[in-house]
């Protein structure tokens, strides 16, 4: 059985080296990223909990090939991998021109335990 983020992947016919591709250069830390970093260890040395106004900086950690065998095979996966896949998708689906998707659009809503 395929998951909902397998068959999305396959009816908009995005191929999962292009996703890697996307996601390496969306997550990628730039110099601002690294300037944001500097001030919040800074911020810390001098007890302060975060610098006011700075924005929050990208992770730099990419999704693999792994991560997605990992979706395709119904493992769970975390919450920022999550958003990291949507990204990635969003961003080939906006250079494509077609519209952006949400995160449950994507996947399937976590179950509950039963009561």
């Amino acid at each position: 059985m395929a998951t909902k983020f397998e068959t999305f992947l396959t009816t908009k016919k995005i191929d999962n080296r292009r996703l890697v591709a996307a996601s390496i250069e969306l997550e990628k830390l730039r110099p601002e990223d690294r300037a944001v970093k500097l001030a919040q260890r800074q911020a810390r040395k001098k007890d302060v909990k975060r610098v006011a106004g700075s924005p929050k900086p990208r992770t730099g950690k990419a999704i693999s090939a792994a991560t997605i065998n990992r979706e395709f095979a119904g493992i769970t996966i975390s919450g920022p991998t999550k958003q990291r896949l949507l990204r990635a998708v969003n961003h080939i689906l906006e250079q494509r021109k077609l519209a952006v998707v949400a995160l449950g659009d994507l996947f399937e809503a976590p179950r509950k335990a039963a009561e």
